[in-house]
């Protein structure tokens, strides 16, 4: 036949068409701005500082009537009705998705809470219950075709296509210990574009062939077809746009994470190399869950024809007629209605579970529910899918393999790659390499400008990231801006402590040589009074005179009270009352006569009694040593001479030793000599002023008695003490 049957064709038209979008890619961590179109909690806690979509775009198309092996279609032979599988039932169905991403992009705008802008134009097609029988009777042309009998049953068809500014809000809402949730907010705005529908109520076809005239075949038909459009296409062909066409949509979602690990990213500990560990995934599992496309858009101007198709039509009528609009006009009852209506947007709820099995590889199992009613007029909305998707992800590379199950389509498996700025995958495209019948297909690709947070660069390790360190690779304190302190002078004080940064001086006194502020050659340091000259051995300080009488400290014998000088500071006094000045007494504390210096007179009576004490010291036999024999009565005829002398301080004593002349006289010379010598030695012991004593000894030059007796020799073995005069 040279016309295909209108009604036919337009039921038949949309089955080569299916769903979703970015299959596989938007639950990658590094899916950005994409991301927030499934659920808008996924981008709190993000690991962008901004992420900038230049362009993407994902197209769908899936139906479970017509299976293909996808690369024969690109032939120039290929024939779908020759060479397609072809799989009819009383229900067909089919879907397709075309999703244009503009100029978007999201950002943090404080550690918890992150914005995305983005604009979006989007085109599905939904087409169920068709009866696939129909198209293989008809394949050939309805003059090719056998008598028939079709129950075209409550076929429906519907397609929009809009346009969309959206922000997203997300934030953190909570966080404790190993628990984290976040939730995110898409306010949308819409524009409308074209909206079409057609829906059959009961419909029924009879064909009944004339096989003599061809031409006189018959169409039998019964039923109600409606179809409706967001403007009158039948008085108008042009699309004209309508600025008055828009609604408003939201999408809500929830994401909850399992933080194990979370002590690793405790920000008390975070360093500021580890930017707040905001680069690193931090969860084990991750759960989410969203609403999408809750809303409508206002078609103002749209039209909708019922039409009861009860009658008889030749094959005549349907090769005149010139366009599905005059065909049904002419020979079908029309009811019309002029008035705006709402056309709901495809509302779906999404779950997903993501497991990150090992460093960054990581198992998806996500599920998509259409959310909007099947039965009713103008409907349309996603397909039913359940995916599962092992992936590897890092900041510039990831790559992913989905294998879903479509409603409709079935199993279908794709891959996808991300490459820096770069995406390109799809969800099918493995199954359509190796099916003979792929009953769907998928593809998404974009390009845009990710800028990653991430952990900063410390070459030195100093604590100062590199961005902020003036010295990147010699370690310095965080008050130098990561830069050593300079010790100019050498002298271990660094410059910003050195009073004086290029002379080296002690720590002591900040880094600067020490002066002799008053010019005493001794250093301040060491100077008791720095300021006021003095002598070394005062340790810098001028001697004081207490008293004021010009005597100096150091050299007044009566510091506090004043003198005179050749008193040595201290007044005239006559200690001993003998009435000689102490400056002029020889012996201040003994009284003693003027003539005598203030001494005591040696009298007779007093060198009697030295003489008696003196012959009571005793020798052993021959030698210079005092009896032991004698020693209690020799100590105490030694303290009794000491006791004599102390009166006496300014007298000269002789200790003169004697022998008899029995024996060497030499040696009786030596003798004599130390034994008077040990004498003065012990007293001197006891206490007595050496100065006040000599030794001499005489042998046996000096007796007192005649030798020539026993009783005489022995007064002749004696010591004694002379009195020599004063000094």
């Amino acid at each position: 036949m040279k016309k295909t049957f209108l009604i036919l064709l337009f039921l038949i038209s949309g089955l080569t068409v299916s769903a979703q979008s970015y299959t596989g890619y938007f639950h990658d961590n590094y899916a950005g701005v994409q991301s927030v179109l499934f659920n808008p909690a996924s981008i709190a806690d993000s690991r962008f500082k901004t992420d900038i979509n230049l362009f993407s775009v994902s197209g769908s198309v899936a139906n479970d009537l017509y299976g293909v092996r996808f690369f024969d279609i690109l032939k120039k032979d290929y024939n779908i009705d020759r060479d397609a599988k072809i799989t009819p039932s009383n229900a067909n169905n089919g879907r397709a998705n075309f999703d244009i991403m503009g100029p978007s992009f999201m950002f943090n705008i404080a550690p918890k809470h992150t914005l995305a802008v983005f604009t979006r134009a989007r085109s599905i097609t939904n087409l169920r219950d068709i009866n696939g029988n129909l198209i293989d009777q008809v394949k050939d042309g309805l003059d090719q075709a056998s008598n028939f009998n079709l129950n075209a049953g409550n076929a429906k068809g519907a397609s929009n296509s809009w346009g969309e500014l959206g922000i997203s809000y997300a934030a953190v809402l909570y966080q404790n210990n190993q628990h984290f949730l976040k939730v995110g907010l898409t306010a949308k705005y819409l524009q409308g574009g074209v909206n079409g529908y057609i829906q059959g109520k009961d419909v029924n076809v009879t064909y009944v062939e004339n096989n003599i005239n061809p031409k006189a075949g018959a169409l039998i038909s019964n039923g109600e077809i409606t179809i409706g459009a967001s403007q009158d296409f039948e008085a108008n062909e042009d699309y004209k746009f309508d600025a008055n066409s828009r609604g408003f949509g939201f999408d809500l979602g929830l994401v909850y994470e399992w933080r194990p690990n979370y002590a690793d990213y405790d920000l008390n500990n975070a360093k500021p190399a580890d930017n707040n560990f905001r680069d690193l995934n931090k969860y084990k599992v991750r759960f989410g869950l969203s609403v999408t496309d809750i809303g409508s858009i206002d078609y103002k101007n749209k039209k909708q024809d019922t039409y009861n198709v009860n009658g008889v039509v030749t094959q005549q009528m349907i090769d005149d007629a010139d366009n599905l609009y005059d065909f049904l006009n002419e020979h079908y009852t029309k009811t019309s209605t002029s008035k705006g209506a709402k056309t709901n947007l495809p509302t779906a709820l999404h779950a997903d579970v993501d497991w990150n099995m090992y460093k960054k590889f990581y198992l998806n199992l996500n599920g998509d529910i259409n959310m909007v009613s099947t039965n009713k007029l103008n409907a349309y909305g996603i397909a039913d899918r359940v995916s599962l998707t092992p992936r590897y992800e890092s900041r510039w590379f990831s790559f992913y393999v989905p294998m879903t199950w479509m409603e409709y389509s079935g199993m279908q498996v794709g891959s996808g790659i991300r490459l820096g700025a770069f995406f390109v995958g799809s969800g099918s495209v493995l199954s359509n390499v190796v099916s003979k019948e792929s009953k769907g297909a998928d593809f998404h690709v974009g390009m845009k400008i990710p800028v990653y947070e991430k952990k900063f660069k410390d070459t030195d390790g100093d604590g100062v990231i590199d961005k902020e360190d003036g010295c990147k690779k010699v370690a310095g304190p965080v008050e130098n801006h990561g830069c050593p302190w300079l010790d100019t002078d050498g002298d271990k004080v660094f410059d910003k402590d050195d009073t004086c940064p290029e002379i080296a001086g002690p720590v002591e006194n900040k880094g600067c040589p020490w002066k002799d502020s008053d010019g005493d050659t001794l250093l301040d340091n060491a100077d008791a009074c720095p300021t006021v000259a003095g002598p070394i051995e005062n340790k810098g300080c001028p001697w004081k005179d207490t008293d004021k009488d010009s005597v100096l400290d150091k050299d007044d014998a009566c510091p506090e009270v004043a003198g005179l000088v050749e008193n040595r500071g201290c007044p005239n006094l006559d200690t001993d009352k003998d009435g000689v000045l102490d400056k002029d007494d020889a012996c201040p504390a003994i009284a003693g006569p003027a003539e005598n210096k203030g001494c005591p007179v040696v009298s007779k009576a007093v060198l009697e009694q030295l003489k008696v004490e003196a012959k009571s010291i005793f020798f052993t036999s021959g030698k210079a040593v005092l009896s032991n024999a004698n020693n209690d009565e020799t100590s105490t005829r030694l303290d009794a001479i000491k006791e004599i002398l102390k009166n006496y301080p300014n007298a000269k004593f002789a200790i003169n030793g004697h022998t008899d002349n029995v024996g060497n006289a030499k040696a009786n010379q030596k003798l004599s000599e130390v034994r008077a010598k040990v004498v003065m030695d012990a007293l001197i012991a006891k206490g007595v002023n050496p100065a006040n004593l000599t030794s001499q000894g005489f042998g046996a030059t000096k007796p007192v008695k005649s030798n020539k007796t026993a009783a005489g020799r022995a007064e002749n073995r004696r010591t004694e003490i002379v009195y020599l005069g004063n000094f």
